[in-house]
């Protein structure tokens, strides 16, 4: 897009000159020459001018510009819009789509690589699609910005009039400022301080990080008088130019304005003059509707007033249908302006205003009635111009409400389309204003819905209000609808930390809703909160009630054959009984009970039987998809941590290989992708890849940063990453995790992975809180044991309790340890096994703890638990003592194992004993 001239104002004279802006042209220069070093040294840089409107930013970015381009960059440019701050993504729009459209089809791909479908639609080189993560998006653009850079090096990024730009948009150029240094790339952004309240942080955050900042200063005397000069002659009086400084404060733009009035009224520039400046400057400043009349005329005024709802990038012809002119009248209006210093063009055949200013005064100068009618004129016209509801929709927002029908759908269909480009705030924008047309009394439930549903990825508590609206609104909602926002609604406050409430509500619900598949899916529902509550009054109550559920879909002839599953080509299942096939309720079902009996400790091979029979050809039935709504992803990834506890980290991995990969081409950045970079992390942990772990531990947690604390993805990746640091020997900073993030009491009511009270007293046994410990492993335990849940390695309190107890009641402590052991051996699982022994083993003296530890070295190997393998090793060569060759066989195989992992703590203790007389 073509930058704005400056209109003669922003410091510049009629040669281009700016004037008093020599170090912030310097320091351009100086960026872009760090930007263009040779052979690939090139640095990029964050430069950021501020100031007040009409001191010359815009007139800056041409500069900045034009000296891009004569040293060889790339130049992205786009404007923030007025009227089009609430159009998502219209500043990447204007940044992105003219050079990716210019693209070789080679060239398009490396860009691309697998963000088109993503990118793509937001960028406007693609139709939307299905619904996208925001945050997914933002990855996106940074991948394809990224790639551009390698193929169109050195680029430059301008943004004028940032303060306007969208939120989409500007969240998405907050992010990429952190990385233009390293990319390299070169970011220019102007802006006000006007930014709105929403804003503010993001602004504060660009100008903390830009690397040179300058904000534009009021012209000196010395200024004003060569301008004076420059307009109206040399013969300009000193008097009159120190006037002319004096009324417009030394502002650029003010100042052009002044002597352009000046002119028109041929007023001589002599100091008997020099009383009339101030009404003129008034004049020129407040551009009344008297003020446009007068000066254009009525017919290139409705023109002007037309441009001013279309703010930006202007295409004539719009403008005209909107006025009502036609070509020939048209013409003569955009002569007009032109002559007037109004509009001016584009080099790609548009028009825009010569200043932002003129189009605000411009707008604003329309009446209240004449404004709703273009922009209702405009929306019409948009559309039928095939420029799609994404564009057109910011004009259905300022229009009145009239309680018409047809407005309503097509705020509805634009809101599905902001969603498909992942613009969930635009997509509430329009629902909202739907609701106050208002729809249909039949209709309202439904946009509810919608709205509830738009925010569900971004905003739970949204989510939860305008649900709650939809299901209590006395039309209500289809059966069916009702049985999916009720589902919706029960997410939403879980994702809150509300799974108590969620559980309930599923069960209210069923109760009220007749027999059939909808009934069967919240009673589904019901079991699957119910079931990640970390409390429940009637924990072992609830286990049976779900086997008998499970049971009954049995006898009514529910059999695992999911049609769509077996074949992911095959159309949807046929009416009647199919539809419980294709809800996937005995698949979902067979997973809590897999679930339900991996956290009770029972044996792996009932668990593995149940995991097994949901999944048909041993692929994920497609209801229970990683990006399926019919249940969310918790289902899969419950599936795949039974496998994990089970010691069959095969079919785990290929689960959370497949989660990563899905949402990574759905562009679910947010929470999802976090979620499964947490399961992931997990896999590695428990695999002895404790480097990989720290990896995507790192990424979940950041996921949930973006969210907020206190999310259940928070509390998982912060006690995953603690226990890994831990591990990796880094227990310092595992202490310190935990402190900055609040983990420990109180708990959330959602379970944690791994358990939070558990954890929480590891923690304080590692940094020799023996006492607090025992306190805290105590009290966990009770609760766990209250609700059923008896597994060793989601929840190891008994092994490190026994510890916590054995300097002061050594009997206790291998009572504990040993009924540790016993759980662990009715589960069956040799990493479970192993790792009780281990613990066991630490509450015992050398004889008998070297008989255990030899015993769990038996079982560990013979696991996936490399990590807990490695320790075991070493603890068994430490028991075996003196310089035994079997305690340093030991020691040297776990020395390297621990190396492997990179238990960089457990490495070194090995070493330490491996040393001569170390031990004795």
């Amino acid at each position: 897009m073509a930058e704005g001239k400056a209109g003669g104002g922003g410091g510049a004279g009629r040669d281009g000159e700016l004037h008093e802006r020599e170090a912030e042209v310097r320091s351009a220069v100086q960026a872009i020459e760090a930007l263009t070093r040779p052979a690939g040294t090139g640095v990029g840089e964050l430069l950021l001018y501020t100031g007040a409107a009409g001191l010359g930013k815009t007139a800056m970015l041409t500069e900045v510009r034009r000296t891009a381009k004569r040293a060889g960059c790339t130049v992205l440019f786009a404007r923030g819009g007025q009227r089009q701050c609430h159009e998502p993504f219209h500043v990447v729009r204007q940044l992105v789509r003219p050079v990716l459209s210019a693209l070789s089809a080679d060239e398009r791909a490396e860009v691309f690589g697998p963000w088109e479908d993503i990118v793509g639609p937001a960028a406007g080189l693609r139709p939307p699609g299905g619904q996208l993560d925001p945050q997914g998006v933002r990855d996106g653009l940074d991948f394809v910005l990224t790639r551009l850079v390698q193929v169109r090096s050195p680029l430059a990024v301008l943004v004028d009039d940032l303060h306007w730009a969208d939120p989409e948009s500007l969240g998405w150029l907050a992010g990429f400022a952190v990385r233009a240094r390293e990319l390299p790339a070169l970011l220019v952004l102007a802006c006000r301080d006007e930014f709105p309240d929403d804003a503010l942080a993001l602004q504060r955050g660009l100008t903390e990080r830009a690397d040179r900042r300058h904000e534009l200063r009021p012209l000196q005397p010395a200024s004003v008088t060569h301008l004076v000069r420059a307009a109206l002659g040399a013969q300009a009086e000193d008097a009159f130019c120190r006037h002319v400084w004096a009324v417009t404060g030394g502002n650029p733009y003010e100042t052009a304005a002044l002597l352009r009035e000046v002119a028109d009224q041929r007023l001589d520039p002599v100091e008997e003059s020099t009383g009339l400046l101030r009404e003129l400057a008034a004049t020129a400043r407040g551009m009344t509707l008297r003020h446009w009349l007068d000066r254009l005329g009525p017919t290139a005024l409705r023109f002007a007033w037309a441009a001013s709802v279309l703010d930006t990038d202007i295409r004539p012809d719009l403008a005209a249908a909107i006025c009502a002119q036609g070509p020939e009248t048209a013409a003569q209006s955009v002569q007009e302006l032109r002559r007037h210093r109004v509009l001016t063009g584009t080099s790609a055949g548009r028009l825009e205003f010569v200043h932002p200013l003129v189009a605000a005064s411009v707008y604003r100068s329309m009446p209240p009635a004449t404004r709703t009618g273009m922009h209702g004129v405009a929306a019409v016209e948009i559309e039928n111009a095939g420029l799609g509801l994404l564009a057109a929709s910011r004009h259905l927002l300022e229009i009145l409400p009239e309680e018409d029908g047809s407005i309503v759908d097509k705020l509805r269909r634009a809101a599905r389309e902001h969603l498909a480009i992942g613009a969930p705030g635009a997509a509430q924008r329009c629902l909202r204003r739907a609701i106050s047309e208002p729809p249909a009394d039949q209709d309202r439930a439904s946009v509810l819905y919608e709205l509830g549903c738009s925010a569900l990825l971004t905003d739970p508590a949204t989510t939860v209000n305008q649900l709650r609206l939809a299901l209590a609104d006395p039309y209500g909602l289809d059966p069916g609808l009702r049985v999916d926002a009720t589902f919706r609604l029960a997410q939403a406050l879980a994702h809150s930390n509300r799974l108590g409430e969620a559980a309930a509500l599923c069960a209210e619900e069923a109760a009220r809703t007749p027999q059939g598949p909808g009934r069967l899916r919240l009673e589904v529902a019901h079991f699957m909160f119910s079931s990640f509550r970390s409390e429940d009054e009637d924990g072992p109550g609830l286990s049976r009630r779900l086997a008998r559920f499970h049971r009954m879909l049995d006898t009514v002839g529910l059999a695992f054959t999911d049609v769509d599953a077996a074949d992911p080509g095959t159309g949807p299942a046929p009416r009647g009984e199919a539809v419980f096939e294709r809800d996937g309720l005995a698949h979902a079902v067979a997973v809590l009970r897999c679930w339900d009996l991996t956290l009770r400790g029972a044996d792996r091979a009932r668990a593995l039987a149940l995991a097994e029979s949901a999944l048909p050809g041993g692929r994920l039935p497609r209801s229970l998809g990683w990006t399926n709504t019919t249940w969310g992803f918790e289902l899969p990834g419950i599936l795949g941590l039974s496998y994990l506890y089970a010691d069959r980290v095969d079919r785990a991995e290929e689960l959370f290989t497949e989660a990563v990969r899905a949402y990574e081409v759905a562009g679910w950045s947010g929470g999802h992708l976090g979620f499964a970079h947490l399961l992931t992390g997990m896999l590695r942990f428990r695999c002895g890849a404790l480097a990989e772990a720290e990896d995507h531990l790192r990424r979940a947690l950041r996921s949930a940063a973006r969210i907020g604390p206190g999310t259940p993805l928070h509390w998982d990746a912060v006690g995953a990453l603690a226990e890994t640091l831990a591990a990796r020997g880094r227990l310092d900073e595992a202490l310190e995790l935990a402190r900055e993030h609040a983990y420990g009491p109180p708990y959330p009511s959602v379970m944690v992975l791994p358990d939070a009270p558990t954890l929480y007293g590891r923690l304080l046994l590692a940094r020799g809180d023996a006492p607090g410990a025992a306190e805290v492993l105590t009290a966990a335990g009770a609760a766990l044991d209250a609700r059923g849940w008896r597994n060793t390695v989601w929840a190891p309190w008994l092994g490190h309790l026994a510890r916590a107890v054995a300097p002061d009641r050594p009997d206790r402590a291998r009572e504990l340890a040993e009924e540790a052991v016993r759980r662990a051996r009715e589960a069956g699982t040799a990493s479970a096994v192993g790792s009780a022994l281990r613990l066991c083993a630490a509450v015992h003296e050398p004889p008998r703890a070297a008989e255990l530890l030899t015993e769990a070295v038996r079982h560990l190997e013979r696991s996936p638990a490399r990590y807990e393998h490695a320790i075991a090793l070493v603890d068994l060569g430490e028991a075996l003592g003196a310089a035994a060759p079997a305690a340093r066989t030991a020691l040297t195989r776990g020395l390297e194992l621990a190396e492997r992992c990179g238990a960089d703590g457990l490495a070194a203790r090995a070493r330490g004993l491996l040393r001569p007389g170390a031990q004795g």
